[in-house]
């Protein structure tokens, strides 16, 4: 099993990235653009993920996970979300019914913005 480090080692490097120029790299022209270009590229990447589970061609499913994750993480890191945000989240979550967790974040009112 991998564990985490390749994830946090990404994490950091997104993070360095927001301080670059935009011409320099992907990530960095990623920032530049803004939410909605970021967000649009995970939309991108999670279509092809469907796609590529249409297919059923395991390689290419998770080549196309990967760069959804990536594109996910570039957002978290966009909005100063880190992975063990989300690591926290899913221990919060381990055990408990689907069900019952959603219900809970409708009760809740969960939002974005900590409503």
């Amino acid at each position: 099993m991998i564990d985490l480090e390749v994830i946090h080692r990404l994490q950091q490097t997104l993070e360095e990235r927001k301080g670059a120029a935009p011409e320099s790299s992907y990530v960095a022209s990623l920032y530049a653009k803004g939410t909605d270009s970021i967000c649009k590229k995970v939309a991108e990447e999670a279509a092809e993920v469907i796609m590529a589970a249409k297919d059923g061609d395991r390689l290419h499913l998770v080549r196309e996970v990967c760069d959804l994750w990536f594109h996910s993480l570039v957002l978290m890191s966009h909005f100063n979300v880190g992975v063990d945000d989300v690591m926290v989240e899913f221990r919060r979550r381990e055990g408990i019914s689907g069900i019952d967790e959603k219900k809970s974040r409708t009760q809740s009112g969960s939002s974005f913005g900590g409503g």
